[in-house]
């Protein structure tokens, strides 16, 4: 079964159940899986790309919880966390910090970086494998440890 087609019958599930959270979160991915198959004209966007949405929804509640923890939103935040639990179980598992760097010194090997200025081609490597199961501020991070 597709991921797409987990998150209708979650969302179903979660309607039954009266679970409001859960079910604005899930609705909040289905819209931005669907605003990308009508921007792309694609007629059903594959388990990645649904990945991908997630990942954007993750980033997003991400960055607004430091927001909300200034502004003394403890409710917020709370509920934030929750909707970021939610998201998060729809992705594969994350990788550690010690596969990423693996990934990493692999993809340094294969084309031969040797300074920041490679950063651009590792980069591009290392998101491909990495996609929808580890953090791209984490992989920058590490990627720029590795050049320096």
């Amino acid at each position: 079964m597709s991921l797409k087609q987990d998150l209708f019958n979650d969302l179903k599930t979660a309607m039954k159940d009266k679970d409001t959270v859960r079910k604005e979160v899930i609705q909040m991915v289905r819209a931005g899986v669907l605003q990308v198959e009508k921007d792309n004209k694609i007629t059903e966007l594959d388990d990645q790309g649904v990945q991908s949405v997630i990942s954007k929804e993750i980033k997003k509640l991400k960055d607004v919880i430091p927001d909300f923890e200034r502004g003394g939103r403890a409710d917020l935040v709370q509920e934030a966390n929750k909707k970021l639990e939610i998201l998060t179980a729809y992705l594969p598992e994350q990788l550690s910090e010690d596969q990423i760097k693996e990934i990493i010194a692999q993809a340094v090997k294969d084309c031969g970086a040797v300074s920041m200025k490679d950063m651009g081609k590792v980069m591009g490597i290392v998101t491909k494998k990495t996609a929808g199961s580890a953090d791209n501020k984490v992989v920058s991070a590490l990627v720029k440890a590795a050049l320096a």
